[in-house]
């Protein structure tokens, strides 16, 4: 056969990429067509995201990507972190850059809604780890801080599916990425409209949820002029980093809890794939999570510290006259004494 090229817009917490994967129907070779930074925007004392700053990136590699491959190039796919969301009026206006989850506005609100339904409640539903970041408590935080936005709020989108929006005109969540959201019921995999009701967040706001794999459409006419990309198909792929990540372990096991994989980044995640979320008092006790996965899995899992440490030292040393690489750092931290 020849050539496909599939696209995809892979979005971190410091910085993103659009890759090429060349498919000649044998094997895919990856290229990295354009990489850009990312990471919180300080706005006002608060953290969010620049969006529309990462849609102009996003913009400028389906270009050079267009330019690169032409005709070839068959879909395009976004992926992102987990549990940031971003939120639209009635006419589809942007309400606000969207936070970043280690916005401070979240303290203390996860006890606020534990004192309104329980720990058991909330896991039995949900199966989600108990951590402070997740949509849920910044929703809550929104709900008891800035009212009015959620007054307007008439679609909820997470980072993934606000791009794929974008790129297609669709408004959706997709699975992987809704399980992050502490709003998601675990067992019938649609939303948990009873604990949301007891929470009072509007539920009218929340779109469907498509599995990964979806055709969300072609490429808007804007996009394709904008870009000189043809019309291709835009894809939801499993758009929470993690989850994409987890599909290229090579097993022929999917959904056996035989094999654990690690996936580090910004976070490092340990855990295993089942087919059903586990939602046991044993689980709620070890406060691990369930996470969305492809093919109606679950992963399993533990968020535990990652890159994030690294990643603000880099910052640090570069805000201080001192930009190193990775490569460097890595070198003066096997030089350091330890433990200093």
């Amino acid at each position: 056969m020849s050539e496909r090229i599939y696209l995809a817009v892979d979005l971190g917490a410091e910085s993103g990429r659009v890759i090429a994967g060349r498919y000649d129907g044998s094997t895919v070779t990856l290229d990295e067509v354009h990489r850009f930074p990312n990471g919180p925007l300080p706005l006002a004392g608060t953290r969010r995201w620049d969006v529309l700053r990462l849609w102009s990136d996003i913009v400028e590699g389906l270009r050079k990507a267009a330019a690169k491959y032409k005709d070839r190039i068959a879909s395009v796919g976004v992926d992102t972190w987990g549990v940031d969301y971003v939120l639209l009026s009635k006419s589809n206006e942007l309400l606000g850059q969207p936070y970043n989850y280690r916005d401070p506005r979240t303290d203390g609100i996860m006890d606020a809604a534990l004192s309104r339904v329980s720990r058991q409640e909330i896991f039995a539903a949900t199966g989600l780890q108990f951590m402070p970041i997740n949509s849920l408590y910044q929703v809550l935080a929104m709900q008891l801080k800035d009212p009015e936005m959620l007054q307007f709020a008439n679609r909820f989108l997470m980072m993934p599916d606000f791009f794929h929006w974008l790129l297609s005109g669709s408004q959706v969540v997709e699975f992987t990425n809704a399980t992050t959201t502490q709003f998601l019921d675990a067992t019938t995999r649609d939303w948990a409209y009873d604990l949301l009701r007891r929470l009072e967040i509007p539920t009218h706001m929340l779109p469907q949820i498509v599995p990964p794999g979806t055709n969300l459409g072609k490429l808007r006419d804007e996009v394709a002029r904008l870009t000189g990309l043809p019309r291709i198909d835009v894809i939801a792929p499993p758009t929470h980093d993690t989850g994409a990540a987890v599909v290229a372990v090579p097993t022929e096991h999917t959904g056996h809890a035989n094999w654990a994989y690690i996936s580090s980044g910004t976070w490092s995640l340990i855990g295993v794939e089942v087919q059903e979320a586990i939602l046991t008092e044993a689980a709620l006790a070890q406060n691990v999570t369930n996470e969305g996965g492809v093919d109606g899995t679950y992963r399993l899992l533990k968020n535990v510290m990652g890159l994030w440490l690294v990643q603000e030292c880099k910052r640090m040393f570069e805000l201080q006259g001192n930009p190193f690489d990775y490569t460097q750092l890595t070198h003066l931290a096997t030089q350091a004494e330890p433990f200093r």
